[in-house]
This record gives C-alpha cells, structure tokens and sequence, in this order.
C-alpha cells in the first residue's frame, strides 16, 4: 500500500464519523484545489498524507467547544480538517484573497459545514473579531506572524502555527516581542498517523 492510500486509510479508521466529509473535501482539493491554483499539481498525489494528516494533527490541540480561526485559510488548511474532525468547534476561516474566499465558500457549502464554518474575506490586522485559539499554515515567521495575529487572541487565546525545520529559530527571533506580551512559545513535533508526514508546530499562550 502506497503512503498516500495508508495515510488515507489510517486517517478515515481514526475519524469514521468525519470519513464522508474528509474524502469529498480531499477530492474538492484534488479537482478544483489544483484548477484554480490553490494546490501545486503534484499535490494530488499527497493529499492526504501531506495537506489533511497534517492539518489533523492541530485537532487535537484544541480543547472543546472554542472559537477558532484560520489565518491565511487559503485552500482551507488546516481550518476545514479541523472543523470536519472536530464538530464542537465554530471555525472562521480568514482569508484576504477574493479568489481562495471564493473556493472556501463553495467548499464549506459543499460539505456542509455552514452551521459551524464562516468564511470571512479579510486581513487578521483588520479584523476586530477575538478567537480562543488563532491557526495557521505555511503564512509567515513567527515575528510577523505574533504580531498580525495577537490582537485576535480572546483572553486566555493562543497560536498554533504549523511549523518546520526553522521552528526554533523563529521562536528565538520572535523571543522579545513575546516576552513584551507575556507570552511563551513552544515547538510542538506532532506525529501522525500511519502514513501521514510528522510535522511540527509553534504554540504561543
């Protein structure tokens, strides 16, 4: 069995309750995703174990019943996963460009996820909103990125960005502007299912 079929696999056996909506979405990422530019075509191969593994592996970060947004949604990642996963959570999916708001829309509606998912085209430095928990994938260095997402942050709300090999470096430059918030970060090394890439993460709380 290749990673990608094991991944899928692993994930769906993991999640039997959310098996429906996570394949129509890896599909939706595999067809429209690659047409209109949101995935790099080779992606389709690594749907799973690359982009919606990936994304899983936030969802158990999260305690029940929050608010979260997605920053930089984009292709809806991690946000949809999440959001697929974990029904008890309401997600915003934050997005400044018109084109990837638009494919959110039409992801959400399709699979059926409006009652709990809201797309909103937008900056994270424009918004007035407050979240309990601020996500992301793949926006910015940690530097940049505290310092759009912090005034989004509810009391007592954290980041959980997914991360890299430069993990640590990034908490080390982002080490001043944290402390002059009260905040503290940790590298997170997230390990997947069966078949899903291990990836890291940087929670700031």
């Amino acid at each position: 069995m290749s990673s990608e079929h094991e991944a899928a696999a692993a994930i769906r056996a993991a999640y039997p309750q959310a098996d429906e909506q996570l394949t129509r979405y890896a599909e939706i990422l595999g067809g429209r995703g690659i047409e209109w530019g949101l995935m790099g075509p080779r992606e389709g191969d690594r749907l799973w174990q690359r982009h919606v593994g990936n994304s899983l592996a936030v969802a158990d970060l999260i305690s029940t019943g929050l608010d979260v947004v997605d920053v930089g949604s984009g292709a809806g990642l991690p946000g949809i996963p999440v959001a697929i996963a974990r029904p008890d959570l309401h997600v915003t999916l934050l997005e400044p460009l018109l084109r990837r708001a638009n494919f959110l829309s039409l992801a959400v509606e399709e699979l059926g996820l409006e009652d709990r998912v809201e797309v909103v085209r937008g900056r994270a430095e424009e918004s007035k909103a407050r979240f309990d928990v601020v996500v992301c994938r793949a926006v910015a260095p940690l530097d940049r990125l505290f310092k759009w997402t912090a005034p989004l942050f509810a009391r007592g709300g954290q980041l959980v960005a997914l991360k890299g090999e430069t993990a640590e470096d990034e908490v080390r430059e982002a080490s001043k502007q944290l402390a002059a918030k009260s905040m503290t970060a940790e590298v997170l090394e997230l390990q997947g299912l069966a078949g899903v890439e291990p990836t890291r993460a940087i929670r700031v709380r």
